[in-house]
């Protein structure tokens, strides 16, 4: 009975954010619905080609689709990308040069990524595979980027600024688009031909504008979280300035080749319709976190973002500060998912990562952020970061029960 009353409560207090909320995913619906129709999209984009996709009508749809949508000059959207990781150091090597400097205006980036650049210091990765400078930029004590300290580090050879909008497994807020243009304002200040490159990764349509829109030359991201709209079976994308986009595609595919080539394979259909229903899928996500952080924060647990907080990526934390909580709470999440729910989530070593990783995705698309899943690195203090969702009604139902169960096993 106690947990009926606190759902009711939790429910009735979060309903006026969601009016809030509702007025940015109408705004980002006209965006994607006006391209769709200024684009001519029709059935014809939607049969794929097989071998090396000369002449693919429907990947040249989707790429400008893409570029109009996030109002980039280009853009590459491609199965072929396989996370998002993948889709940076792709844009990584399609921009710098031996001896060029990269600088991280968000601190150390997260593990995957941190890997493939080699910063952990081994002795693969971009860093010194490439002879690349490398230099990270701390946050501050608020956990914001430190504009004045990224000043000081700027020197000739500086040739891209990686900026990370979603927080990663950091205890940081995500960035707002604002943020993220300061941050670009400042680096043009020193040299407008630096790079900026943000991983957009969790964000794209939280916010009415994205990172494109506030001077980013290359705005990177997955089709598994929000853009792929929960439909995309894989892939990332890579939109922004013109050259550097094919500088990228060259990268991916070869010098010559760029953006000419590369087969759909796929049903293409899913990333066209993902892409539409993303603006929605993003708000229901939004909705289910803003739910969830409201019912933990009343059950006494410290949340980031609070439930009131402005969003600006899908991304909910839970402090949970005991191991076996932690590890109950993604068995639970992963027992009353609607796929594999008889699977039970075990700590393991995933490659990419330094600590073990426990991980509930009861998915239909396999590791799909934008469905509802959590993961968590096993380690002191024992934030579980929870994404996702496709409707509010299944997340509200899927984190009830949860909870249930979670306190109902803390009690015995």
């Amino acid at each position: 009975m106690f947990l009926h009353k606190l759902f009711e409560e939790v429910e009735n207090e979060v309903k006026p954010i969601f009016f809030e909320i509702e007025k940015i995913s109408s705004l980002n619906h006209e965006k994607v619905l006006n391209a769709f129709r200024e684009l001519d999209i029709s059935e014809s984009c939607f049969y794929g080609s097989t071998g090396y996709g000369y002449g693919d009508y429907s990947r040249e749809k989707l790429d400008s689709l893409y570029a109009e949508v996030f109002k980039g000059e280009e853009a590459i959207v491609r199965i072929q990308f396989v996370s998002g990781t993948h889709a940076i150091v792709k844009s990584i090597q399609g921009v710098v040069r031996p001896g060029d400097e990269i600088i991280s205006a968000t601190g150390t980036p997260y593990d995957t990524l941190k890997n493939a650049l080699g910063i952990s210091g081994s002795d693969s990765g971009l860093l010194n595979e490439w002879n690349l400078i490398y230099k990270e930029i701390p946050l501050t004590s608020e956990g914001l980027p430190d504009l004045e300290n990224l000043k000081k580090a700027f020197s000739p050879r500086t040739r891209l600024i990686l900026i990370q909008r979603s927080r990663g497994y950091q205890h940081r807020p995500s960035l707002t688009i604002q943020q993220i243009g300061t941050i670009i304002k400042t680096v043009k200040e020193y040299n407008p031909n630096i790079v900026c490159l943000v991983d957009n990764c969790y964000g794209e349509f939280v916010e009415s504008k994205e990172p494109t829109e506030v001077g980013a030359d290359l705005v990177v991201g997955s089709l598994i979280k929000n853009p792929g709209g929960s439909l995309a079976p894989a892939g990332g994308y890579v939109v922004g300035k013109e050259e550097l986009v094919e500088n990228v595609a060259s990268a991916l595919t070869a010098p010559g080749l760029g953006s000419d080539i590369g087969a759909s394979l796929t049903d293409p259909r899913l990333l066209f319709q993902g892409l539409f229903m993303a603006p929605h899928v993003v708000t229901e996500a939004l909705k289910g976190a803003i739910y969830t952080a409201c019912l933990y924060s009343k059950l006494g647990f410290e949340v980031s973002p609070k439930y009131n907080e402005y969003r600006t990526d899908i991304v909910q934390a839970i402090k949970l500060n005991d191991q076996n909580l932690l590890k109950n709470f993604c068995r639970y999440l992963q027992e009353f998912s609607p796929v594999d729910s008889i699977a039970v989530p075990e700590a393991s070593w995933l490659p990419g990562y330094k600590d073990k990783i426990i991980m509930a995705g009861g998915t239909f698309i396999q590791g799909s952020s934008i469905e509802l899943s959590a993961d968590a690195p096993v380690k002191p203090p024992y934030w579980v970061y929870l994404q996702g969702g496709i409707s509010y009604e299944y997340t509200k139902i899927i984190i009830n029960n949860t909870t249930k169960k979670l306190l109902n096993s803390e009690l015995k």
